[in-house]
């Protein structure tokens, strides 16, 4: 019996597929033999869904790339009861558990926007969306814990954001280069110290 056609799925596939070959190798070099065959979906399912790979790449920014950086590292601070304590647990959980191929793979979103920010406005603006995003949930997350008294009421929670995205991409990025899980403890430790400082 001839597999049912799911466009939905087929098209799922080919973006989770796509996704992952961008992070291993990067848009430019993506092989599309290897997201086909990933995807295990035919060159016409491909083509019917994306019409080029530069539209198959804004796709995977916009709905896989977005959703594994807020699921990750936004929701749950989001969610959390206090913000800052959340924030120190992510990166204790993210240092406990990187794998040395984690470790070289480095952030998603912070290798694409080094490879193609400079190179076309249209990966600039998605992926500059995606980080505005993020900082946006963490200054609303530090608005409220400042009103409820656990943040200092002095911290300007827009700045306090930006840095603390900073401080996360930075810290992924010099571990990445270095392949040291010892250089992300000792970013770890920065940035709870820098917590520290937000507190009342």
């Amino acid at each position: 019996m001839a597999r049912r056609r799911d466009p939905d799925t087929t098209r799922r596939r080919i973006l989770i597929a796509a996704f992952q070959e961008f992070r291993q190798n990067g848009f430019r070099t993506a092989d599309m033999n290897s997201i086909l065959a990933a995807a295990d979906v035919t060159k016409g399912a491909l083509y019917h869904h994306f019409h080029s790979k530069m539209g198959l790449g804004y796709a995977a920014i916009e709905e896989i790339l977005r959703q594994w950086i807020l699921d990750r590292w936004l929701s749950p601070i989001v969610e959390a009861v206090d913000p800052l304590d959340e924030l120190a647990r992510l990166a204790r959980w993210g240092e406990r558990t990187v794998s040395p191929e984690g470790l070289a793979l480095g952030c998603p979103l912070n290798t694409l926007a080094q490879e193609m920010s400079s190179i076309d406005e249209g990966y600039r603006q998605r992926l500059a969306g995606i980080y505005q995003e993020w900082r946006n949930g963490l200054a609303e997350s530090l608005s409220r814990a400042q009103k409820r008294g656990d943040v200092d009421p002095q911290v300007d929670v827009d700045a306090a954001a930006t840095f603390l995205v900073a401080i996360w991409e930075g810290s992924i990025g010099l571990a990445k280069v270095e392949r040291d899980p010892d250089t992300l403890s000792a970013c770890r430790q920065g940035l709870e110290d820098y917590i520290r400082t937000l507190r009342p």
